[in-house]
Formats: structure tokens, sequence, C-alpha cells
């Protein structure tokens, strides 16, 4: 069984928590270069899973729109958030208190080699933390993330958690961003994940249960179910 070495990361900002991922990715490329990477050699510190609560901070993928992006440079500083382009998959997201990010710095080679896999892995992760508090968490056939159908008003669904990925020499980078206790305003100054349906809106752990929930409580039960569905140790 893999170990993998995790981390919460509080107190640091945007860019200096995307500089400690990319340097963890490119130290475990580096490995590859020289060496087969099988259970039995295996260093402990090669895979990582990193937690942590973001300050208000908007990104955009590679292929995102920028004009999903509804606040100017002005409007940004007025709202005291920062903004960002990235490497990862998927369009605009917002990060901010309240939230799990959870960056996952595995070498898939590892474990499988199927990108496809591991998003719905990484979804999978969420629609059992959500199980775990009495939500039932559901997959848009059209979307990638984990969402929450409006049991009063049929089809409304809500995203809970937004996925978004990079992967180069099957090392990944980014991941995912879990709505505990969101301040949600935060999401009318963009068009989240670039979807424009009116059925769809987004929704936090806080919101569904009509309660405040411990970060950290739920944190615990996030490295529960990583555990479980990738079958690897935290340490």
């Amino acid at each position: 069984m893999h170990k993998v070495k995790y981390e919460w990361i509080e107190g640091k900002s945007y860019e200096e928590v995307w500089a400690i991922q990319t340097s963890l990715h490119n130290e475990l490329k580096e490995r590859k270069k020289t060496k087969t990477l099988h259970e039995s050699n295996i260093e402990l510190s090669d895979h990582h899973l990193i937690f942590c609560q973001h300050s208000h901070v908007y990104t955009l993928g590679k292929s995102g729109d920028i004009s999903h992006l509804l606040l100017d440079t002005e409007g940004l500083t007025e709202k005291g958030v920062e903004y960002f382009k990235i490497n990862r998959g998927g369009d605009i997201t917002y990060h901010g208190p309240g939230q799990i990010t959870g960056y996952p710095i595995l070498d898939l080679e590892c474990f499988y080699t199927d990108v496809h896999r591991y998003v719905r892995e990484i979804e999978e992760v969420i629609i059992q933390t959500l199980d775990f508090y009495q939500i039932k968490g559901i997959r848009i056939p059209a979307y990638t993330g984990v969402w929450v159908e409006d049991i009063h008003q049929e089809g409304q669904f809500r995203k809970i958690c937004a996925i978004g990925v990079h992967l180069s020499r099957w090392v990944t980078l980014h991941g995912f961003a879990f709505n505990v206790n969101t301040d949600l305003k935060y999401f009318d100054h963009i068009i989240p994940c670039g979807i424009e349906e009116t059925n769809l809106s987004v929704t936090s752990l806080q919101r569904e249960l009509g309660r405040q929930v411990d970060i950290f409580d739920v944190s615990e039960q996030l490295k529960t179910q990583f555990e479980k569905i990738f079958k690897f140790k935290i340490i």
C-alpha cells in the first residue's frame, strides 16, 4: 500500500500554496527520470495530499473564458479578491475561507493511468463524505464535480464541490474545492465553472445542513474517504 504524506496549510497566500504544490509536483517528476517508482522502493515523501483554506481568490483554468469573471481590476480590489490564471482544467471558480481546497500530488502510474477514473474517484471521495453528513451527493453527466439535487424543485441542482486537475508525466497537480462554510456571495461575481444554466447554482455543506460545520472534522472525514477509495495510507 502506497503512503501519502498529508499536510494542512494555513496562513499562506494562494501564490505561496501554488508554489509549494508545484515544487512537490516537479520533484516527483524529477525522481521519475532516474528511477522506476514501485511500491518496494517508493519514498515516503513521493506522494502528497495538501488541504488548505485560501484567502479570497478567483482562479481561471487554462481553457477558461475571462468573460466569466464579472469584476474588473478595480472591482477585485474593492472586494479584496485576488485573481490568477492557472494551468488546471476547467473554467473559473472561487476559493476562500470556509472552503477546503485539496491538492493531491500523486504519481498515478503507482495507481492507474486513467485521468477520467482519477477525477471520478475524487468525486467519490466527496460523495462519501457528504453521505457521512446524510446528504446525497450526485454527479451530473455533462459536468465535472459533485452536486446536490433540490428535493423541493425538480431539475434544480447546486454544486458543492468543483474539480480541476492537471497531469504531467502522470503526476497530478491542482485538485478540488469543497464548500463547507463558504460565503457563497463571492460566487455572484463569476459564472462558476462557466456554467450559465439557470437551474444550476452553488451551495455549501453549511447551507445544506442549516448549521456551521467544524472544518477540521470534515477534513478528517475526507482523509478517511481518500484512504478507502484510493487505497493508500495517509501519514
